[in-house]
């Protein structure tokens, strides 16, 4: 059996969201502080960071636009970066060569959106093989309104995404438990 080997993918935390005309600042404080503390334990671990960035006609998802970059708040230095145009960060990027060349086949999903980017990466990865950890507390998403007038918070929507990827698409874990499952396995 080889050995298991892990890659923190950290999917569309990028300046264009706070352009976005759904953007909320409520959850900020709790994401950046989980994601900088998975980012922080991965590189510390030896383990490599990937980072993605969506891009797409938005005014604010364009590459010219200056804001598809890493939010100011985050310091992150990535082993490698990859634009997408589509929610999964494998279709039309070299993602999955990149990890299979690096004898990846473990992953820690994070970043921004929780429901649409996150979990579409995440689904997508299992799918093709990977074992995913997905760390809920580590994405970040806003309020959504059904088209019966519902409003769904944030929390809402995560615990949904939860719901729908737990013991399916991936297993849900806390920052400390991804980044020890993934020392545990190398």
């Amino acid at each position: 059996m080889s050995a298991i080997k892990t890659a923190l993918i950290v999917v569309d935390a990028q300046e264009s969201f706070r352009h976005a005309p759904y953007w909320d600042a409520n959850e900020l404080p709790d994401y950046f502080r989980h994601q900088q503390a998975l980012i922080d334990g991965a590189k510390a671990a030896g383990i490599p960071v990937v980072q993605i960035f969506h891009t797409d006609n938005d005014e604010e998802f364009r590459v010219e636009s200056g804001f598809v970059r890493t939010l100011d708040e985050l310091k992150i230095e990535p082993d490698v970066t990859f634009l997408k145009t589509r929610h999964s960060a494998f279709v039309g990027t070299p993602l999955h060569i990149w990890l299979t060349e690096h004898g990846i086949n473990r992953l820690i999903v994070s970043g921004i959106r929780t429901e649409q980017c996150c979990e579409t990466t995440a689904r997508h990865a299992a799918d093709s093989g990977y074992a995913v950890d997905f760390v809920t507390d580590a994405t970040l998403t806003f309020p959504m309104t059904h088209a019966s007038g519902a409003v769904f918070s944030a929390q809402d929507i995560k615990t949904r995404t939860e719901l729908v990827l737990a013991d399916r698409f991936a297993r849900i874990a806390t920052v400390n438990e991804a980044l020890a499952a993934a020392i545990e396995a190398a």
